[in-house]
């Protein structure tokens, strides 16, 4: 095993198109990190060459001790998942499992071994027997992993390996796959597009922009400080309500005016973020995830002055909890991060429509209590936890933490190291962010 260096590392297609723009990334032995971001970000060429499929227009990649920029794919000694598993149908799932041993020239004897040991990690030792169209689309992937397993690599690749299959197979691969890696120790790099599966999967995660790291860290980091308005936008399902706000001086504290209405902001609130002392009076980006917002009757421990009025346009009934969804009359964000995040999702049309018409009102999501009485057409109550409350510079998009209206810990050098922890075209640049 060992870990995998980016170091300056620039794609620049012949038609001119940069696809990864100077990447530094050091990725631990034995750590799985997660390339994620929007489609067309890089996230996939850089995996791509890092796997030798791709050339380097510039910098180094190095696994271990060794640039490997004019290494062969094949001599690289890494194994790469694909998403369309990439199985021989013609083969028994013994001949794919063991097909790239055999090309090695392994013995026989050490091939059995390692094809048979691989069967029974992956739960594949009564199915050996069988071609790919008798499996199913889990068991095709459990196949294409058993193949990357018996090669004992120095690093595993995977690129969006589970996009293929349904919702419940998704969830349960992850957790197979998870699990694997942490067993087996090896150092992966996975790329996705789905946020959930970074999030869940990765020790640490590295969000692409353009062909750029926008920010690289453990998932809770990435989700508690996003780093700019681009990953507090990205990371989060439901994703982060955002709106104006312009910062007042309350006295001993500080409050948010929210159009016509007003939210004290809770001591907690300003010990995470003593920059925003300096923002009184300015307009800066409000961010409030989903989880953030509650039915006031049912959480009667938030201060009245801690409440937003909203008309409740849906609901939407989870078993579990209900997402309302509700407009107020506030300033929406109509930055280009959250215009290319719009696009991304296809909600482009609302956004420009917003943008035409000058709306002031937008359009929260919140995670309600599955005991709401809320109906929709009512104007409600909103209940906010000002402690859990994000802020962002309007101009920079950078987050408002402990430095000069941006991250006190942003780097110009911001290449993380090592765990903290146990595509299509992108581009991104790192900063750790501090609590």
């Amino acid at each position: 095993m060992a870990g995998v260096t980016f170091d300056g590392v620039t794609k620049v297609f012949s038609d001119g198109t940069q696809a990864v723009a100077d990447m530094d990334l050091v990725i631990a032995d034995g750590e799985f990190v997660v390339l994620v971001g929007p489609s067309g970000c890089g996230k996939s060429t850089a995996l791509r060459m890092l796997a030798g499929l791709e050339t380097i227009t510039s910098g180094t990649v190095s696994i271990g001790d060794r640039v490997v920029n004019d290494v062969t794919p094949r001599d690289r000694d890494i194994a790469m998942v694909f998403q369309n598993y990439a199985l021989y149908p013609h083969m028994k799932v013994y001949d794919n499992i063991a097909f790239g041993l055999r090309l090695r020239k392994v013995p026989k004897g050490e091939i059995d071994k390692r094809v048979r040991h691989a069967a029974q990690v992956l739960g594949l030792e009564d199915f050996l027997d069988r071609k790919p169209r008798a499996l199913s689309g889990g068991q095709r992937q459990r196949v294409a992993m058993g193949r990357a397993i018996v090669r004992e690599p120095q690093a595993f690749l995977m690129d969006e390996p589970l996009s293929n299959l349904d919702a419940q197979l998704r969830v349960q691969m992850r957790a197979e796959i998870s699990s694997l890696q942490d067993e087996l120790g090896v150092t992966t790099v996975y790329v996705t597009h789905d946020q959930i599966e970074a999030m869940t999967m990765g020790d640490r995660v590295a969000v692409m922009r353009k062909g750029e790291l926008e920010q690289v860290a453990p998932p809770q980091e990435l989700y508690d400080h996003p780093v700019n308005l681009f990953v507090a936008g990205f990371i989060g399902s439901p994703t982060m309500n955002m709106m104006e706000a312009t910062v007042e001086d309350a006295g001993d504290g500080l409050a948010v005016a929210v159009g016509e209405q007003r939210l004290t902001l809770a001591p907690e609130a300003l010990e995470l973020h003593p920059a925003l002392r300096r923002h009184v009076g300015r307009t800066v980006v409000l961010g409030v995830r989903p989880e953030d917002l509650e039915d006031p009757t049912i959480a009667t421990e938030m201060p009245t002055d801690q409440r937003l009025s909203g008309k409740l346009m849906l609901r939407e009934a989870l078993g579990s909890e209900i997402i309302a969804h509700f407009e107020i009359h506030a300033p929406p964000v109509l930055t280009e991060d959250l215009k290319e995040l719009a696009e991304d999702v296809g909600t482009a049309h609302h956004f420009e429509a917003h943008a035409k018409n000058q709306s002031t009102s937008s359009k929260l999501a919140a995670r309600f209590n599955a005991r709401t009485k809320v109906r929709e057409g009512e104007t409600i109550e909103i209940a906010v936890d000002t402690r859990a409350l994000h802020f962002f510079d309007i101009d920079t998009g950078l987050g408002i933490y402990d430095g000069a209206g941006a991250m006190s810990s942003q780097q110009d050098e911001a290449v993380v190291v090592g765990p903290t922890t146990k595509g299509d075209e992108d581009h991104e640049e790192t900063t750790a962010p501090s609590a």
